[in-house]
Parts: C-alpha cells; structure tokens; sequence
C-alpha cells in the first residue's frame, strides 16, 4: 500500500491487481446489423411462418429457470448461442438470446419501444412478428416457444445444447440482376429454411438450410483450383512473393464501380444445406434479408447497407442505427495550390459545399437507472497484459454491453493511459490526455488528466515521478504499485530498480536488458521506483535505508475523486463545444489527419451517455478527429471524447458485435463494460 498526499492534504490507498470500417447490415436486414457478418457466429433463418401475425404474449409471474446453454443446433448443424429455458406456471418456455435467433434463425430485430415485446421479420413482410422477452444477465432472451409449434419444429435439449429440427427446403432458383444501387442476388426457396451469414476475406457466404438441385450446382460450379504458385516449394514461402494476409481485410473504403455484371456466385450443397459463396464488389456492402409469397432470400450489393433502428433493449439501454449527415464548408485550405501560396487555375475547385453521410451504431443508457453498472474490463483480470477480441472480454466478464476504450502497445500488450476501477489504478494517465470519469450514482465527468508525483526524500530535495503503473516510457522516475501486478519487468535497458516498503528503500538492483527480468512488487505498503535514462543523480540519493514519501498531483484533482476512470483522447466536446486539440494531447500529426472508423463515449443533456461507433462514409473512408466531434456534437453530445479507433473499433450488446463482423476486428487491451444486475426483469416479469 503506498501513502500519497494530495494537494488537498487527504492521504490516498496504495496503487495490487484487480481481480473480478464500414456499418453493414445482413439480411436481419435489421437485427444485427453487422454481427450478421460473423464467422464463427452464423446468422440463420427460420421454417416457414405463415402470413398472420403471431404474437407471444409476455410472461406475467417470475419465472423459474431451469436450463441454460451456450449453443443452438439448427438441423445438426451447431453455432453458439445462448438459450434459456424457464417454467412459467405449468408452461415451460424456451428462448435463444437476440443474438443468437438473428444468428441462427436468420430472424431481423424490428424497432421497438417495449420492454416486453420484440417485433420480428422472417419471411412474414409486412405481418410482424412479436416474441416475448426475457431479461436474464448478460442476455435478453427471446421467448420462440409459440414460435417453435406454430412452425412445427422439434426441439429438445442435450447437455449445452438447444437442438432444433425443421422441416426440410429446397431452393427454387437463383438470379442474379443489376441495379440502379447495385446488385441483386433473389434465392427462391419453397418454404421458409434457417439460413446463416459470415463473411470470409472478401468473399460473403450465404448457408441455408436447404436442399440444392443439381441444375442450380451446374450453373454456378466453383471453379477450378489455383495451381501452386511456383515461388513456393514444401511449403517454404520465396521472401519475394507476397505474405499471407493473417486476417480478413475490411472492405475497402472506396466509391463503387460501375459495374457491368453482377457478381456470380458459387453454389455448392451437402445433405440438405447449400452454401452461396459470392465476392463483396469494391465499394459496396451486403444486405441479406427475407420476403414471403414467394418465400426469397435476397442478397444486396450497395452503398449503404445499414438499416436504421430503434430498439428499447433492456430497462436504461437503447440501441441505435443511423446515419448521420455532415456538412463540409470549403474553406481558402481545401483549394489546392501552387508554389507561393496561390491557387493552381488548372486544378479542379472542391464543391464549396458538400455532405457525408456516415453510418453511426450507438447505445444510449442511463446511469442511473436501478441494475445498471459501468465499469472499467480488460482483457485478462489476472495481469495488466493481454489483448483480446472485445467479444471475448465482454463474455468473460458478463458484461451485458461494451465497447473498446484506451490505447494500448500491441506489442507488449500493456495499456498506454488511465484505467482505474473502484479506486485502484490498473494504470496511470500519460500526456494530458482525455479521460472520462464516473461514479456508481451516475454522475459523468471527462477533461485532461495528467499525473505528476513528486517523491520528497529525507534531508533532501524532492524529485520529480512522471508516470506510476504505465507503459509510457520516459527518461527519468517511474512508479509501479501491485496493482500493475505482482512483479514488474522492465520496459527499456539497463533500468535502475528501486524497492520501496513503509515508505523506506529497501534494496536497489539493476534492471539489465528490457524484458528479461521480473522484479517482486511488495504487496503491501510498498511499490517500485524505476529510473530510466542517463541521470543518475537519484540512484545515489535513494539509497538502501533512506526514508521516502510519495505525494501525487493530477491535473485536475476534482476529477480522480471519481472511483472509475479510463483514458483516451483527445477529448472532443466540452459544454456542448467543440475543444479538440488532439497536438496538446501529443497525438502525432499522422493521427491528427487520419480518417478512420472511430469510437467514442459522451454524455447528453438528459445525463445519458452514450456508446459510438462510426463507420466509413458513403463512397469513403471513416472520419476525421474533426469530423468524430462534428458528428458527435451532432448526435446532442455535451461532452465527448475519442476513443481508440480504426480496426479496435468494436460496440457490443447481449452477445453480439454490433457494428462490425466479430472477424474484422482486432484484439483490444480494454473497454467500458455495463452490466445488467442479475434478476433485473421488464416491468411484467
């Protein structure tokens, strides 16, 4: 435990580890849009539904689960998924987490301002379908029991799986057309069948569970494979040929070309289920959804992918897609110029006036509702280190909602800024960066944070300590504490280690070469000072024996008062004002100009905050820093502040990416994790 004096005078605890690209839209032309991309995480559909409209009426008393699982088998074809089942009075009732009906059903989440109820689109057009909810952390299961007997399925359950039998399909025909928007690929099917959509590379495929007859497998054969290229022998790669590509690519951000023809798809089947493989064209995003009467499967190519939505998800939590329009005035910058400053004739003049439309998901949730948490989750509770798929660290810590937050070195896998949960500091903030802080009653604050900590030493003049608990690295005193962990192994040569016990060094040694050596960080009332750099001025001074006290500056004291913070930046709105100032902030200029997909947290006037994740613009790349705090300014923000962007960019909700296929997003350090109290139920549970 470190003591450490504030400004105010109070004595703080000690620093030891806590323990606990473009929006697209699939078919679920709604639901999710873009976790319908998933690749481990299939997307389905479900038998036929007759054209009335069949409502589940929501369950009136506290039911009592009985089974939970974590995966669906849809014709024997398993995929993860959490199902529940629950008996209510002398009913037992079966649901499949929203996630997993869109994914596995093939089911499209329709707008909705009912806790209680969630309309649906399968196969049914305009006759929407309603399912019953059910709220049970981290999920909001959907009630598919009427659903199931009404489509005359079989299901029954075995250990972890929920396993479902529908009656067998067979696909009609398959056509290809050009149009005005793109392109268009209509699957005709007798009889609505489960289907799934993952996206490979850039390659989109379709599964249904349907059978294929052998005229539709001729004209659209796969073709011929790919002879060995010659650079290759046994398995060795020439260092001249190109390297495998280790993940997918996210498609590239680019207008669309005019296209003569429509892509043609491949069609393959195998016992009753046919896959269509077919290439996402440059510039264009797919939208696969259903139509009855006759029953189809379409398959859109275009610009803009994403369905708008509405959904009222749990008690305080809304989910949102929307595109959100900016406006770009010229200005004497944007026109391009000739040596000396003046305008090239020849060069052609921007439009002085233009508009971007960009695809934004969003949850809007409200602190202070009753069985809502927010706290700060990291890819591995046992260590400062380790970087996951947002998903992943979501599902680990059973938060019902997340997004990607801080910076972090890929390479070492440490965070680079605040993270701070319930009053201990995983890591220290760096650079007067942005940070958002909060408390359990709601309450929201985000501005600059900056730490600078001063070690005052018996019969001595203090010196300066930059950074405690981080990854940052800079010549001079650098402070770690057991909440790093329960050692600390140097991040730079020929460090000199300081160890620190009430408040007296107690022994000093070399740190060597940068990663080879661990060094024991006390427990308790004692930390490690490492000195970095060619000063060695201090290594004399803290000498074995000598007494020493910590006293910690931030830049605003008011704000680590709050007992969860995490760091970003830079910050982009204060006050409902633009105040981005990314060069304060020490963003290289590279970031500065960037145009990416972005993340980003605020709050609003009501005291809500707001989760966001921005995608590429129509025809274009993601936006600016400029253009995030335009479009949050935009979207009622009061405060906003950026958040690690780019392929990091990851919004999720009950079990699900929401913004992004899960296969296109990169591996993060940590986030903002809400979770849903345990046994929190819509007013008529």
């Amino acid at each position: 435990m470190i003591g450490r004096t504030t400004p105010e005078t109070k004595t703080v605890g000690g620093l030891g580890l806590f323990a606990p690209s473009r929006l697209i839209a699939f078919s679920l032309p709604s639901a999710i849009a873009a976790s319908l991309y998933a690749t481990n995480v299939p997307i389905g559909a479900v038998p036929n539904l007759p054209p009335s409209r069949l409502v589940v009426s929501a369950p009136k008393a506290s039911p009592q689960i009985n089974r939970q699982g974590s995966q669906v088998s849809i014709n024997g074809r398993t995929l993860p998924a959490a199902w529940s089942q629950w008996q209510r009075g002398t009913s037992v009732r079966t649901g499949i987490s929203d996630a997993g009906v869109a994914q596995t059903l093939g089911v499209e989440l329709l707008n909705t301002g009912d806790l209680t109820k969630q309309p649906i689109q399968w196969f049914s057009g305009a006759n929407r379908l309603i399912l019953a909810t059910f709220p049970v952390a981290p999920y909001r299961y959907l009630d598919i029991t009427d659903f199931a007997l009404k489509n005359g399925w079989q299901t029954q359950i075995k250990g972890n799986t929920l396993l479902i039998t529908t009656k067998p399909a067979r696909l009609g025909d398959v056509q290809q057309s050009l149009q005005p928007w793109g392109s268009r690929l209509v699957v005709d099917l007798d009889r609505p069948a489960p289907w799934q959509v993952t996206q490979q590379g850039q390659n989109l495929v379709v599964t249904i569970n349907a059978a294929a007859p052998p005229a539709i497998l001729q004209r659209f054969p796969p073709p011929p494979p790919e002879p060995k290229p010659e650079t290759e022998v046994e398995g060795i790669r020439n260092p001249q040929s190109p390297a495998p590509n280790p993940q997918p690519p996210i498609p590239s951000p680019q207008s669309p070309a005019p296209n003569s023809q429509p892509p043609i798809p491949v069609v393959e089947s195998t016992q009753n289920q046919t896959t269509i493989r077919v290439q996402i064209p440059p510039g264009l995003y797919p939208r696969v959804f259903s139509l009855p009467s006759p029953n189809r499967l379409l398959i859109d190519f275009q610009p803009e992918a994403m369905v708008e939505r509405d959904i009222l998800w749990a008690e305080g939590i809304r989910w949102k897609q929307q595109y959100v329009a900016i406006t770009h005035q010229s200005s004497a910058n944007d026109f391009p110029l000739l040596d000396g400053g003046s305008v090239n004739p020849k060069s052609q003049i921007p439009n002085p006036k233009s508009i971007d439309r960009f695809p934004v998901a969003s949850l809007t949730i409200n602190l202070r509702q009753r069985g809502l948490t927010l706290k700060p989750i990291w890819s591995d509770p046992n260590s400062v280190a380790g970087i996951a798929p947002l998903l992943r660290t979501a599902q680990l810590w059973q938060a019902s909602a997340a997004i990607n937050a801080g910076f972090f070195n890929r390479n070492n896998q440490l965070p680079l800024g605040a993270i701070k949960r319930d009053g201990r500091w995983l890591s220290g903030p760096i650079l007067n960066r942005g940070a958002i802080a909060w408390n359990d009653a709601g309450e929201v604050k985000m501005g600059r944070l900056s730490y600078q900590g001063a070690l005052d030493i018996e019969n001595s003049s203090s010196l300066p300590v930059l950074f405690f608990n981080s990854a940052y690295v800079q010549a001079g005193i650098a402070l770690y504490s057991s909440e790093w962990g329960g050692a600390y192994t140097p991040l730079t040569d020929n460090e000199t280690i300081v160890v620190v016990q009430n408040n007296q060094v107690i022994n000093q040694l070399p740190g060597g070469m940068a990663g080879k050596i661990s060094f024991p960080i006390p427990p308790e009332n004692g930390y490690l000072l490492t000195i970095r750099g060619k000063e060695t001025s201090p290594v004399g001074i803290l000498s074995v024996g000598t007494r020493v006290r910590i006293n910690e500056l931030f830049s605003q004291p008011d704000f680590v008062r709050y007992p969860q913070i995490v760091g970003a930046g830079p910050l982009l709105v204060q006050n409902r004002q633009i105040v981005l100032d990314a060069k304060a902030e020490q963003f290289s200029d590279a970031f500065i100009k960037e145009a990416a997909v972005r993340s980003a947290i605020a709050t609003t006037a009501s005291g809500q905050l707001m989760m966001v994740a921005i995608h590429n613009r129509t025809g274009g790349k993601g936006p600016t820093l400029a253009e995030t705090a335009q479009i949050m300014q935009q979207m009622g923000a009061v405060e906003a502040l950026n958040l690690d962007g780019g392929s990091s960019t990851s919004l999720y909700l009950g079990g699900q990416l929401i913004n992004r296929p899960p296969t296109t997003a990169a591996r993060v350090h940590n986030g903002l994790g809400l979770f849903l109290q345990p046994g929190l139920r819509s007013p008529s549970n």
